[in-house]
């Protein structure tokens, strides 16, 4: 297993390797949340957070899965949302999946996304693309529609090589295909997660294209709103940037999370507890629901 290093790896962290980032396929993952937790035990991970896109979904699978191997499954969600124009992601973990505001969350993300996947289809249509809205719905099934679900269609009707193609040319940030209109307020995301009784967690920040100063001011807004913690490394990153990240966890007084952002096998760098683990002097975010526990 690949150990980032600016991490720890005493035996007893070995031993409690956490992912609280990972999707299965009832958003935009290949492996069902059974398989999911299946290849989470096989790679290590002993507590995992299942936080797909907008849906809780494959949450009480994922528990019973769970059970069979031995691992601490942490219900979570990753909601989308706007933060002056930019699309932020939020997890929520450690969340009450049956709370009216969790519930609330799911179906407004999912009316979201309904009218956002007719708007890329007709955007999609005035570029040639033809069929991709009933495209895109047959390749989701049953799972949450996003654009990695448009690109397969774009790849499986022959407009595009590769995933990496349809995002350059049409669907990735600032695109035709890239619509954000629709996202709630990041303070309505982290509104919702925190009534859930859960934690809201900034996800992946280096991914948002912000310069220092406008991410320090997301997290102005993310905190007052009452998010308590950061995804300090997401996948396989570079110790300059856990480097470059470790400041503002303690200008915010922000606890750390890390996550693999797992989506598919065969991607080596979001890989299954590929994020290494969380130096001892770091606050983790598990602490957060470890203590409501231990003081209830």
């Amino acid at each position: 297993m690949y150990l980032n290093d600016n991490y720890t790896t005493t035996v007893a962290e070995v031993l409690a390797v956490y992912d609280l980032h990972s999707h299965s396929n009832c958003s935009d993952g290949i492996l069902p949340p059974e398989a999911l937790v299946s290849r989470a035990k096989d790679k290590g991970v002993k507590h995992l957070a299942l936080t797909d896109h907008d849906t809780t979904q494959g949450i009480k699978a994922a528990l019973t899965a769970a059970q069979v191997h031995d691992i601490e499954l942490i219900a979570g969600i990753e909601l989308s949302c706007l933060w002056n124009g930019v699309g932020i992601h939020v997890l929520g973990l450690n969340i009450d999946i049956d709370h009216v505001a969790m519930l609330e969350a799911v179906q407004v993300q999912h009316d979201n996304r309904r009218l956002r996947s007719d708007k890329i289809a007709e955007r999609l249509a005035k570029k040639g693309i033809v069929n991709s809205l009933e495209g895109a719905r047959k390749i989701a099934g049953d799972g949450v529609l996003g654009r990695p679900h448009f690109a397969a269609y774009m790849i499986e009707a022959g407009y595009v090589k590769n995933h990496e193609e349809a995002f350059k040319r049409y669907l990735g940030a600032g695109k035709i295909g890239d619509v954000k209109q629709m996202w709630p307020s990041i303070e309505q995301a982290v509104s919702w997660i925190v009534s859930a009784g859960g934690v809201a967690v900034l996800a992946h920040p280096d991914k948002y294209g912000l310069t220092r100063s406008k991410l320090k001011r997301l997290l102005d807004d993310f905190t007052e709103a009452g998010g308590q913690a950061m995804e300090l490394v997401s996948g396989l990153q570079t110790k300059q940037l856990t480097g470059n990240l470790l400041p503002l966890i303690k200008e915010y007084d922000l606890h750390a999370s890390c996550g693999s952002d797992f989506h598919a096998p065969g991607r080596h760098w979001q890989e299954l507890g590929v994020c290494g683990y969380l130096a001892k002097d770091i606050p983790p975010v598990w602490a957060l629901w470890q203590g409501a526990e231990q003081t209830a």
